[in-house]
């Protein structure tokens, strides 16, 4: 079953900068793991602090083997760092339950 992936992150605004390296890192990677379909990455205009990403992978088995690699934790644990906390992530599928 096809799933959306959410990440939140809010990002002090002087290290802005910073982060976008490392998003296009995670991004970059992220396309060569098996399940991976899309993904985007958005920055509120009400808040420039504030980015969200959505990714589409082919299962939520595929995002969490993903999630758990220490190829993507080595990336996020800098991103983590510099956001001074945990991203926020939230997994979701199409529609409603059956």
């Amino acid at each position: 079953m096809t799933v959306k992936v959410i990440i939140r992150r809010i990002v002090p605004k002087d290290r802005v900068e910073d982060l976008e390296p490392l998003l296009r890192e995670l991004r970059t990677r992220s396309t060569h793991q098996l399940g991976y379909i899309s993904g985007e990455t958005l920055r509120r205009l009400d808040k420039p602090d504030e980015f969200l990403v959505i990714s589409t992978w082919a299962s939520a088995e595929h995002w969490n083997r993903w999630a758990k690699s220490q190829e993507r934790n080595e990336v996020q644990g800098k991103i983590d760092t510099l956001l001074g906390g945990e991203t926020e992530y939230g997994i979701f599928d199409y529609g409603f339950s059956k």
